[in-house]
């Protein structure tokens, strides 16, 4: 049985990818029903994820990545992505997943779909943004903690030029803004930070216990 802790303490941030080593289907396969099972704030799930897996699109992203090679060398290239519009649309397709999926009547979705529609057209653009960045970091987070139990080596990036990935990936058509790039495959043999110590608080000054 795998040891939850032992491999978070394995996981870093790798600085060097081995480009001749390629995640099987299968492992792939994992991250994006990872990705698609992260908790997202009212279950709205207002981000999608493009898998890159192409070396010669790969090294064009080197550039709007301020030249971090992990991204020309990884696998393959996760970009989580928020959408561009979050409105009454959106939300009642999200209620029409539940009716279907639960067969929950309408006397008890009704309220607190009109609720949803109600808050979110008081919101401006920057605010829907915002609050979609955050459940791509919830996404993030959930990706780094199963490439770490798969053994999946990985790089999260928040330096990159969003507006340059967009154009690049062609993200318009979809709807989509990038947020956040996620290089996954394996470490090369000569990364020289594979063997750091991680560098973290003590437990006692990371954690408050009340009881």
């Amino acid at each position: 049985m795998k040891d939850s802790i032992k491999n978070l303490e394995w996981r870093y941030a790798v600085k060097k990818f081995d480009s001749e080593k390629i995640l099987s289907n299968d492992k792939i396969e994992r991250l994006k029903k990872a990705f698609n099972l992260t908790a997202t704030s009212y279950g709205l799930q207002p981000i999608r994820m493009v898998v890159v897996q192409n070396k010669e699109l790969q090294e064009k992203l080197v550039a709007s990545s301020y030249g971090q090679q992990q991204v020309s060398q990884a696998s393959h290239v996760l970009i989580i992505c928020i959408e561009r519009v979050v409105d009454k649309e959106f939300i009642v397709k999200y209620f029409d997943r539940v009716k279907n999926i639960r067969n929950t009547s309408d006397s008890i979705i009704t309220p607190f779909e009109d609720a949803l529609v109600s808050s979110f057209s008081k919101k401006d653009i920057k605010e829907v943004k915002d609050w979609a960045t955050n459940q791509a970091y919830l996404a993030l987070g959930n990706l780094l903690t199963v490439c770490a139990f798969e053994e999946i080596d990985s790089c999260p990036m928040e330096g990159f030029s969003p507006e340059a990935y967009d154009e690049l990936l062609e993200l318009e058509q979809y709807g989509l803004s990038s947020a956040l790039v996620l290089p996954v495959g394996y470490r090369a043999q000569d990364d020289m930070f594979a063997d750091m110590k991680k560098v973290r608080r003590p437990l006692k000054d990371s954690i408050i216990y009340i009881s």
